[in-house]
Formats: structure tokens, sequence, C-alpha cells
């Protein structure tokens, strides 16, 4: 049995599981190499579990069903993956955070023939992921625990047709991952038309956001972001989708009419309405870590 901590208030609490999380999911609190990791059912379906991490929702998974994604923003990245790519290529991916691997998990299912690597930084919360969800296996889908910097700058050049950027320390993507210099370290690492997406979270202010259009515009000749419209007026926190590619995104008819068609419509800028949302914010740089 574990020890106990004893809280300000006074009364006892039971020690997180240290090592071992159990085969299979299970509601409760365990400890990770970066904090804690919990792990909640869905009560809405019997198949749903949603991933907590330091306190903050992290990710969501369906163990009947790896097409389904209860996130607005991974379901636009699928959505813009989908728009590009046929199910039947080839692709080698690279996501960056991985999380409860909700993402890569749907790569797997959706893309067959795919390749896709997880740079996970808490090697415990990998352990524990694979346990609980039962996830695909290498060469399908391989976690490498590591920074996502050092790892993405350390892969071959032109090794990959998609990467993603879906790092969090808690609210924010850290600074590291978001400079001209870590973008184009990405850039290199694509092959000829493949695209580099991130999720942007960000205040109403909008800050971050333009910070990261304008980097990523420097950077690619072509760039799109994909939000809801209360999101993209600043009328609230939350998500905004970044992309930028050397060849055209999201240039028909599809794309925009898949995003307004889901639970929480979303609109695609193109390349020159994000320019001009990043047009007065200073392009981000290593020079000012």
């Amino acid at each position: 049995m574990g020890r106990k901590r004893v809280p300000k208030n006074g009364a006892e609490e039971p020690e997180l599981p240290v090592k071992g999380a159990p085969k299979g999911p299970v509601a409760g609190k365990f400890q990770t190499d970066t904090g804690t990791a919990e792990l909640i059912p869905d009560g809405d379906n019997p198949h749903g579990w949603l991933l907590m991490l330091n306190g903050v929702q992290s990710s969501h998974v369906d163990l009947a069903d790896p097409l389904r994604l209860d996130f607005e923003y991974m379901r636009w990245i699928m959505a813009l993956v989908q728009d590009r790519w046929a199910s039947s290529e080839k692709l080698r991916t690279l996501s960056l955070g991985g999380a409860a691997c909700s993402m890569p998990r749907y790569l797997v299912a959706g893309y067959p023939n795919s390749r896709n690597v997880v740079v996970e930084i808490d090697g415990a919360l990998a352990n524990y992921v694979r346990d609980w969800f039962d996830l695909p296996r290498a060469p399908l889908l391989k976690i490498r625990v590591g920074e996502a910097r050092e790892v993405t700058e350390s892969l071959t050049e032109a090794s990959r047709e998609l990467i993603i950027r879906d790092v969090f320390a808690g609210s924010k993507t850290p600074y590291a991952l978001t400079t001209a210099e870590f973008t184009e370290a990405a850039r290199k690492v694509l092959i000829p038309g493949g695209v580099y997406v991130v999720n942007c979270g960000d205040a109403p202010s909008l800050t971050t956001a333009r910070r990261e259009a304008a980097t990523i515009a420097a950077a690619f000749e072509h760039t799109v972001i994909i939000a809801d419209p209360a999101m993209l007026k600043g009328r609230r926190s939350g998500n905004i989708i970044i992309a930028g590619s050397d060849a055209p995104l999201g240039d028909g008819a599809g794309l925009p009419r898949t995003l307004l068609g889901g639970a929480m419509p979303a609109h695609l800028w193109d390349d020159s309405k994000v320019r001009q949302f990043g047009r007065s914010s200073v392009v981000l740089s290593d020079d000012i870590l």
C-alpha cells in the first residue's frame, strides 16, 4: 500500500501510483515524469476516456473507434490531412507531443500504409498510454521518448510528408518550438509538398497566433489557418490551427465545406488572409529566448 501524504487542510489522501499502470484503462490519477495524469471515463460513451495532464484536458480516446475524434481541433487537422492525401498514401508522419496519441491512432486507422512516429517527452506517460489504449506497435506507430526540438533537428532531411506539432506545457507551447529556427528545422524534415501543422492555443488577444502565423508564413510559400469564427474574431480563448507547405493548401471547395459541416463549424483562411493576420507581428526567434 502506498504512503499517504497530508495536504495543508489536514485530510489524508493516498499517494499516487508510482509505477506499473494497469493493463487497459482504469479511472484514477497516476504519477508521470512531468506531473500527474488522470484518466476519466466518458459518461456519454462507454468506450470513451478523457486524459487530463496536470489538470488540463489533453486527449480523448474511443477504444471502439480510432476514427472518432472528440476534440474539434483534431478533427480540423485530420480534415486538412484528408484533403491533401488519399487513404492509400504511404505517409510518413511525425507527431510532436503524444499524450494519448489520439491523432496518430487515427492516422494508423485512416492511412493503413502510413508509418507514424510520436515524440513524447514524458516516458512514464508513454508507457501508461500504451498499456491503457493498446496502441498499434511499430512500425505503424512508434513512440520515441525525447524533447521535440532535439528529435526534430536529428532527423534526416526530406524524410516526412507530415509534421503535427501539438505540444503544451500547461496552456502554452514551449517557446523553443515556435521560433523561426525550429520552423526551418521542421521544414527541412519535410519532403517537397509536405505539410507542417501546429495547434496554437491562444487568448482573445490572438497575440500568440499572429506571431506564429508570421513565423510560419516566413518559412513556407503557402499557409492556411483553421478555427471557429468566435476564435478568429477574438471573442474567446481556444485553438487555432496554422499550417504551412511549399505547395498550395486547401485550394478547392472540399475542405471549406468539410470544416463548415462539423459540430463546431470552422472557417479556412487562405494564404493572403494568414499573411495579413500576422503582418504586424515580429517573426519569433531563438535570439529572444
